[in-house]
């Protein structure tokens, strides 16, 4: 297949139901977890849940970069963007995403320099016209966005940009997952595994799922067919017996990931030893930091950050839903008090959270069943 029309192939995906169906008939009820916010939102967008039987689960993980931001560092980020002679950047998601009093959006409107970019390179080429200003790149995201501000790191060295720096919030994708799967009370069958982290890190770092924890996990792509066939894998695994770490996701990811990526992100990026999760607490080296040699260039060293821990809301039960022990439209705040025009947490702002899936794509409540037939 080349086309994006052929991953949403109604006769193959028809085909798929039908197969699944066949497979989950002869097997107990089971539970998977997409890893990425991206599949949470294809699962919604496309009615996937509605047409998987009804033994099949479909929870959403911690996949989506924006929503496992605490509401400290968004504070933190505020601080610094508040600052006299301070330029924040930031991506556009990240302008809503509630800190402990305010978002990044309010302190705009309240006198801060904050802009939206695309790239952090965007927020380099700022910094070279505007001499003047200490432009700040507040950096997000798993291992997928991580070789963009890597590359801008670099280039800020190579060109001696003194007044552009940081803020990193970048995170890793393992980490989180064995917190999960640790997690008291959580029972899980499979995984999918995420797409676009695969892209540069591979299929190599989940085998502890298979190794560890005797669990499958199939490495899926983003379309109707990529999905349906990514569950179709788990249950012929666990069928077998198996359990093993699969690539469905070939036309992208390479098993050995993004060799150049990777070394980017080494030459310019540490492990942090602990690194506070909004719904999973401190987790150790599962997040990024700027080497020593870059040190000139880290904004958290550069500027006063007040480093505060601050609670949830608690009405908000972004935690449990990032980390799959509630769907969001369990929580009591969802679709009524929480929206997206009015969000209490970062699930509903991002566009790769679970609540703004279930919101955009009306689902308040369990999902309905659509009866399909194979053709």
């Amino acid at each position: 297949m080349k086309f994006v029309t052929e991953f949403r192939d109604p006769d193959a995906a028809k085909f798929l139901i039908a197969e699944i169906a066949e497979l989950a008939a002869e097997q107990p009820a089971r539970k998977f977890m997409e890893v990425c916010g991206g599949h949470t939102h294809a699962i919604y967008r496309h009615g996937i849940e509605s047409l998987l039987p009804d033994s099949i689960e479909m929870v959403h993980g911690p996949g989506c970069p924006v929503c496992v931001i605490p509401m400290g560092r968004v504070d933190d980020a505020i601080a610094i963007a508040s600052q006299d002679g301070v330029t924040m950047c930031c991506f556009g998601d990240m302008m809503r995403v509630p800190g402990g009093n305010s978002t990044l959006l309010e302190a705009k409107a309240n006198g801060a320099d904050v802009r939206v970019v695309y790239s952090p390179l965007d927020a380099l080429a700022i910094a070279e016209r505007e001499p003047d200003r200490n432009v700040v790149f507040l950096a997000v995201g798993f291992e997928t966005t991580a070789p963009s501000t890597a590359i801008t790191a670099m280039q800020a060295r190579e060109r001696d940009v003194s007044n552009f720096s940081i803020f990193c919030n970048h995170v890793t994708i393992v980490p989180p997952m064995k917190a999960i799967l640790d997690s008291p009370g959580m029972q899980l069958d499979g995984f999918l595994g995420p797409g676009h982290v695969s892209t540069v890190i591979g299929t190599g770092p989940y085998e502890f799922v298979s190794r560890e924890y005797g669990l499958p996990l199939v490495t899926a792509g983003f379309e109707p067919v990529d999905i349906l066939q990514g569950v179709a894998m788990l249950l012929h695994q666990l069928a077998d017996g198996r359990a093993e770490v699969e690539n469905q996701y070939k036309r992208v990811v390479r098993d050995a990931g993004n060799n150049s990526a990777l070394k980017i992100l080494s030459e310019v990026f540490e492990l942090r030893p602990h690194f506070e999760w909004r719904g999973l607490g401190f987790i150790a080296q599962s997040a990024l930091t700027l080497r020593t040699e870059y040190a000139q260039w880290d904004a958290e060293k550069l500027f006063e950050v007040p480093g505060v821990r601050v609670a949830d809301p608690k009405a908000c039960q972004c935690g449990e839903v990032l980390k799959g022990a509630i769907r969001p439209w369990e929580c009591k705040v969802f679709g009524t008090a929480c929206t997206p025009e009015t969000p209490i947490g970062t699930c509903m702002v991002s566009s790769e959270g679970a609540c703004a899936a279930y919101f955009n794509y009306g689902r308040f409540r369990a999902r309905p069943r659509i009866p399909v037939t194979a053709t």
